[in-house]
């Protein structure tokens, strides 16, 4: 058996209007703290294998979940510059990657977001790689959500955030910044 209740009107027992609080509605849904890292400075990082992915220094944000039942949207863009080959973007929460792909073949990088190049000159390439994911970390502990980057090529080579590779004093070699945003949602 169902019960509708139809009324004109709410009010509160002091005669004015309600809030969702009031009512007993409480922030279901809702934004209930927001933290963000931006890093405008450059960073490089040294790469020898595909296989190892960096840490990105500075581009990482600690939150501490209010309820084990909200889940951290998680919204990111990493601006990368390689000298040769793709670039390879992986999120991090604490020392687990979560939003990655399936494992595949047994040369295949498990990524969150990867980007190559069209052009063949590689030293004047800054890729914006984007990202965002809602995860569950099922806490109320403080978690730390971060970023790494490998290439997606056997060369040696260097990793750079925010700059070229060459990096010369040009109007077609920018500098950018790079951020990673969380957002606690609420349950």
């Amino acid at each position: 058996m169902t019960s509708i209740i139809k009324v004109d009107t709410i009010q509160t027992a002091a005669g004015g209007t309600p809030t969702a609080s009031s009512l007993g509605i409480s922030g279901v849904g809702k934004i209930g703290q927001v933290l963000s890292t931006n890093l405008s400075s450059t960073v490089s990082i040294s790469s020898s294998s595909t296989s190892n992915f960096a840490d990105i220094s500075g581009l990482s944000v600690n939150i501490t979940p209010t309820s084990a039942s909200s889940k951290i949207y998680i919204s990111y863009i990493c601006n990368i510059a390689v000298g040769d080959g793709s670039k390879h973007i992986r999120l991090m929460r604490d020392s687990t990657a979560i939003n990655i792909g399936d494992a595949g073949q047994a040369n295949q990088i498990r990524s969150s977001s990867t980007s190559r190049p069209t052009s063949s000159n590689y030293t004047l390439d800054i890729t914006p790689i984007a990202g965002n994911f809602l995860d569950s970390p099922n806490t109320t502990s403080t978690v730390t959500y971060k970023l790494q980057a490998t290439l997606g090529s056997t060369y040696n080579s260097t990793i750079y955030i925010n700059r070229t590779v060459t990096d010369g004093n040009n109007s077609f070699e920018p500098r950018t910044s790079s951020n990673i945003t969380v957002m606690e949602v609420l349950a």
